[in-house]
């Protein structure tokens, strides 16, 4: 899956690269825990924390960016429809990251307890 540069840079650089790292380390823990046997309950204990984290993380991140856009509409007065859709769109691309970490981390979780079941 290829991410466009620019939804990166749209959902705030601070915010966007941890999730992405977020999501690289769950994918690399998962792939530990299927080859490790012995530690995979720590691994899955790991990534559920990170999973977790990062959800928390994204939501984090749209609540900032709606206080920003919400100050700078504040600032303007009158707006647009369209600045005001694009200010929201912004603003839901940190949580839609989350998310998606999120869903990875679970589903790591998921095919980790299924390799663990006798």
């Amino acid at each position: 899956m290829r991410i466009p540069l620019n939804i990166l840079v749209e959902g705030g650089l601070v915010f966007m690269l941890p999730l992405v790292a977020m999501i690289f380390i769950i994918i690399i823990l998962l792939i530990l825990a299927m080859t490790k046997n012995q530690f995979q309950s720590k691994y899955a204990k790991l990534i559920s924390h990170i999973s977790l984290f990062a959800l928390v993380w994204g939501f984090l991140g749209s609540v900032i960016g709606l206080i920003q856009a919400f100050d700078a509409i504040q600032t303007v007065g009158d707006v647009s429809s369209g600045m005001m859709a694009g200010g929201l769109k912004v603003a839901l691309i940190t949580t839609l990251f989350g998310a998606v970490s999120f869903l990875i981390g679970r589903f790591s979780i998921i095919l980790i307890t299924l390799r663990s079941i006798d």
